[in-house]
């Protein structure tokens, strides 16, 4: 994305936060594209013959974060870094949703990609318990938890995960791995 229309975003986005609703008309068309790459990227990750499409899984975010009313935007990566843990959360919703209505039936499988090796042997973990152990890590070291939200499940490159957190291609790497280490151990 071109300078411009960073600097456009993000002005769109502090507008937004100031309440200004033409900013958000202004902003959606921009945005838009890059959120339904992200979408994109959680559902290739769900099970085959997943419920929820890509544009409602935007949608269903877009909504969560117009409901948001306290977020000072700092800027485009701050926005899309809160959209990806809104359809993060939106996922293990619908999951924990799916397992309601089974009764206690299997829960969901997440096929995990080659980035994330949590075991050699196994590539699936089931999206709940990913869920509690990220959300375990968070409470350990936030950072880490947030490096492997981007990273996986919004299939964020190292050099766009350390824009969006701030911090060095290096540091994301150490948390990456550190990460990878400390979920493989939890998941097993």
């Amino acid at each position: 994305m071109c300078y411009y229309f960073r600097v456009q975003i993000t002005q769109l986005l502090k507008e937004w936060g100031e309440g200004d609703p033409r900013a958000l008309d202004e902003l959606m068309p921009l945005v838009y594209d890059e959120l339904r790459r992200q979408a994109s990227r959680y559902l290739k990750k769900e099970r085959p013959g997943h419920t929820l499409q890509t544009t409602a899984l935007i949608h269903e975010a877009y909504i969560k974060m117009l409901g948001v009313n306290a977020i000072e935007w700092q800027n485009r990566s701050h926005f899309f870094a809160i959209a990806s843990t809104a359809m993060r959360r939106i996922l293990v919703d619908h999951a924990r949703e799916r397992k309601r209505e089974k009764r206690g039936g299997a829960l969901e499988n997440l096929p995990l990609d080659e980035a994330l090796p949590i075991s050699s042997k196994e590539r699936n973990v089931d999206l709940l318990a990913l869920d509690e152990a990220l959300d375990r890590l968070a409470r350990l070291d936030p950072r880490q938890a947030k490096v492997v939200e981007l990273r996986y499940f919004s299939g964020l490159s190292i050099d766009e995960t350390a824009e969006i957190l701030g911090v060095s291609n290096a540091t994301v790497r150490l948390d990456w791995n550190l990460a990878k280490a400390w979920l493989k151990n939890e998941l097993a």
